[in-house]
């Protein structure tokens, strides 16, 4: 660790703890009072080890940079309660800066690193800060667009631009590193249901909403009661930005259980198993393409041999037995979203083909239709969620009370998923409600067409989608990405599809490219996609004279 110098800190006010039992205690939950806490349990254990350089920080030095950067981020005017914006790739700077602005018992609200003009300028209104820490790469983008309520950004990285429209420019060497200070203490004592972040969704078809998240949501979401079997003993790696909740949450996840973790500036599947050795990476979240990507590369003998034991698989997909024995892990999958805490988890290696698990304690979930009347079982409906736990899902969207009340209305936040169950419990996801594909009368499950055409192994990634049809509704497109140096034949790719689909549900349109459009966080950009629409180096099997029909019982001949 370099030399940080050594900071006072005034002591917290004493408030007594809730006493209601199904409120953790503020050390199990808070980040100020865990940080604090295993400073005193284990201040030599490591908490992070960087893939880039091999570094690790132990629990005192992450305990140090923290205190330091709060007492730069307080001289700079953060107090209890207010929002900081964070615009930052994953880096060592992004983890300080957001634990030290937890530490003040201030709101982390970090900015997706693609965001730019009406979306940048929205979420930066939205969020009232008033201070921002961007990295210099970014700052230009700022002042394109209106600032609203911002005072000062602090940059991070290269030289600072010596403007950005009005506001103060600063650089954080200067004020984020000071060499003396003393923390004042909060107001009041940081509470388990206080806000601790705001994140916004990915913006992919409107406007991002900002999810405002209490402490104890982000630990109900991941923790040890959730899940039981991540361990502090495991160190998971954060692959996904820590502007998602995919990032933050598993960082915290690990944070909570004083456990460590791996962290790389962004997933790459040629080096994923030399990292995860590298590291002494055990578990691990893999989420939309990124399983699917590692099934595809060329099977190597020592596949099995490394730490990893654990991997979150989100969907299912694939043949899990395989993977796991390759890998050698253990498979888990789960249903979450940045609102909500896990409703869904698996068991291990999970046998049924495409579930997302089962409804674990401590919540309720229904499958509803558009009235909030529960649909017969097998029927597909909205899945809609309470939990037990007061502050175990989100506080409603921020500065959005529109859609807070839209989203929480009855009583149960409605997640705009369509869902069906089974008879044994297990919930399987159909698509997001906006994303089903409605042709001749029959209702399309992207997802499920995207499963399918996944399962062509020249195929890397695919998005199914509705596009006009000039008979009525829609046809099925899909766009797809192949595999790295291999053919796609459209019309072969059809003979593969025939006996694993119904007829109804087969695509018309192929379209080809080397990458499919998705946000920092992995989401397809359907919206683009179905903008461009049909295209004219899309393929059109009516065109090719490939005939799809179905006999008597529906299957497709």
């Amino acid at each position: 660790m370099n030399n940080i110098p050594r900071f006072t800190v005034q002591p917290a006010p004493v408030a007594a703890a809730c006493t209601d039992p199904r409120i953790p205690p503020r050390e199990q939950v808070v980040a100020r009072d865990l940080l604090d806490r295993w400073l005193r349990e284990q201040p030599d254990k490591v908490f992070i080890t960087y893939a880039d350089t091999g570094e690790s920080w132990t629990y005192r030095d992450l305990h140090a940079r923290v205190l330091q950067c709060a007492v730069g981020l307080q001289q700079l005017g953060v107090q209890q309660g207010q929002t900081v914006l964070v615009w930052l790739p994953n880096s060592r700077e992004h983890v300080v800066v957001f634990l030290a602005i937890n530490y003040l018992g201030a709101v982390f609200v970090p900015i997706n690193t693609a965001y730019k003009g009406k979306l940048l300028a929205h979420v930066v209104e939205n969020s009232d800060a008033r201070l921002a820490v961007v990295h210099a790469d970014l700052a230009a983008r700022l002042a394109e667009v209106d600032t609203a309520r911002l005072e000062q950004v602090v940059v991070v990285g290269a030289t600072a631009p010596a403007s950005i429209g009005r506001l103060r420019v600063l650089d954080h060497r200067e004020v984020l590193q000071p060499a003396s200070g003393t923390l004042a203490a909060p107001a009041r004592p940081i509470e388990p249901w206080d806000p601790q972040s705001i994140i916004y969704t990915s913006g992919t078809t409107g406007p991002s909403k900002g999810v405002l998240s209490s402490y104890l949501h982000i630990y109900t979401m991941a923790g040890p009661e959730t899940w039981p079997f991540v361990t502090a003993d495991d160190r998971f790696m954060v692959n996904m930005p820590l502007f998602h909740v995919g990032g933050m949450g598993v960082l915290y996840t690990m944070f909570v259980r004083g456990g460590s973790v791996s962290f790389i500036e962004r997933f790459d599947t040629a080096s994923f198993l030399d990292t995860v050795r590298q590291t002494g990476t055990t578990a691990v979240f893999l989420l939309g393409v990124m399983a699917g990507f590692l099934e595809k590369l060329p099977a190597r003998d020592d596949d099995a041999d490394s730490p990893l034991r654990l991997a979150f698989m989100v969907p299912l997909a694939g043949d899990i037995a395989a993977f796991s024995k390759r890998f050698g892990c253990t498979i888990y999958t789960i249903f979450n979203m940045t609102e909500v805490s896990t409703p869904i988890l698996s068991q291990p290696n999970p046998l049924v083909r495409g579930t997302c698990g089962q409804m674990r304690e401590g919540v309720e979930v229904r499958l509803v239709d558009e009235n909030d009347c529960e649909v017969p079982l097998g029927t597909v409906g909205e899945m809609i969620i309470r939990t037990d736990r007061p502050w175990a899902m989100n506080s409603g969207y921020f500065r959005n009370p529109e859609a807070t009340a839209r989203a929480w209305r009855n009583g149960w936040f409605h997640t705009g998923d369509a869902f069906r169950k089974d008879e044994a419990g297990f919930y399987f996801f159909v698509d997001r409600m906006k994303d089903a594909i409605r042709r001749r009368g029959e209702n399309i499950s992207s997802f499920e067409v995207e499963a399918e055409v996944m399962a062509h192994p020249a195929v890397r990634e695919a998005a199914a989608l509705g596009v006009p049809s000039e008979v009525s509704e829609e046809d099925v497109l899909v766009v797809i990405a192949p595999v790295e140096g291999a053919t796609l034949d459209p019309a072969e790719l059809l003979e593969f599809l025939r006996p694993r689909m119904a007829h109804f549900m087969m695509p018309r349109y192929v379209r080809l490219l080397p990458e499919l459009p998705k946000t920092p966080t992995s989401k397809v950009l359907k919206h683009e996609l179905r903008q461009q629409g049909v295209t004219a180096d899309t393929w059109d099997r009516e065109r090719a004279g490939v005939q799809v029909k179905a006999d008597r019982f529906g299957a497709v001949r």
